[in-house]
């Protein structure tokens, strides 16, 4: 069969280096952009520590600078190398690629000690470049499905513990009364909410033998509450899990942007675009 790889045009290459991980280019290429944003989340945390900033300031512009022009650069080329660029700008990796980069351009804008405020708030969005991971994480999509499909049930589980946490609350507000601190309804909900929920902030406790045994039924119920949701989650990334079992490359198309094609595909299921496989 004749290869079809002697077609690829240079914006074809480029695309294959870009947005696809099969090739040892692509390899190395998702390795230098997960280094990257690594290191700026690393910066971002460090800046936030006052005297390692203060010793390290001019090289953690440098720094930031370095990064943040080899975002924009991956940003353009992401544009250039496929046929509909508006596909990538408005996808939610393009948004995020696109939040990425221009806090730092912004920051000039903003000089002056009295924008000190608004330019702190600035390098924050730079966190948002964790986001980015997501593009290397396959297994993230079966996890959204999950949470997704997961959504109905969960709602009505957590329906159901906000009436059990209003019954017990007004109960303990009956019992234990405001001189031992449950001086309203919604007060007493709250201390069966974190009660509940095992966190068990000390604020508020009863006092009473009677107060003190439901206290004890309550914790007891947590620790089987906390369980279901984990449980409703399990059970549907599995069914994920094995409804996406069939075997799935990076391959991107250069047209439409669209990804998840079958191994040894030849057009894309989407728009019927002729794919590049490496044979």
């Amino acid at each position: 069969m004749k290869n079809n790889s002697q077609h690829k045009t240079w914006k074809d290459k480029l695309h294959e280096v870009i947005y696809e991980a099969d090739t040892r280019a692509g390899k190395s290429f998702d390795l230098i952009i997960l280094t990257m944003i690594l290191a700026s989340i690393v910066l971002v945390m460090l800046e936030s520590v006052s005297y390692i900033n203060e010793q390290y300031a001019s090289l953690f512009n440098i720094l930031e600078w370095v990064i943040t022009i080899v975002f924009t650069i991956e940003y353009f080329l992401r544009i250039i190398s496929i046929s509909k660029p508006r596909t990538y700008i408005f996808s939610f990796y393009g948004v995020i690629d696109l939040l990425s980069t221009i806090p730092k351009y912004l920051s000039i804008l903003f000089v002056g000690t009295h924008a000190l405020v608004a330019l702190r708030a600035l390098r924050l969005l730079r966190v948002f470049r964790i986001l980015k991971l997501a593009r290397f994480i396959g297994e993230s999509n079966n996890l959204v499905k999950a949470l997704r499909a997961s959504r109905p049930k969960i709602s009505v589980f957590l329906f159901a513990v906000l009436i059990v946490a209003i019954i017990l609350g007004t109960v303990m507000y009956l019992i234990e009364g405001p001189e031992h601190g449950f001086n309203s309804i919604p007060r007493s909900v709250y201390w069966c909410i974190v009660t509940l929920t095992t966190v068990g902030y000390g604020d508020i406790s009863p006092e009473t033998p009677l107060g003190q045994f439901i206290a004890s039924i309550v914790m007891i119920m947590g620790y089987g509450i906390i369980a279901v949701p984990t449980g409703i989650v399990s059970a549907e990334y599995t069914q994920q899990t094995k409804k996406n079992a069939i075997p799935l490359n990076t391959q991107h198309c250069g047209n439409c942007n669209e990804n998840d094609h079958l191994d040894d595909s030849k057009f894309c299921h989407n728009c019927g675009q002729t794919l590049f496989n490496e044979e």
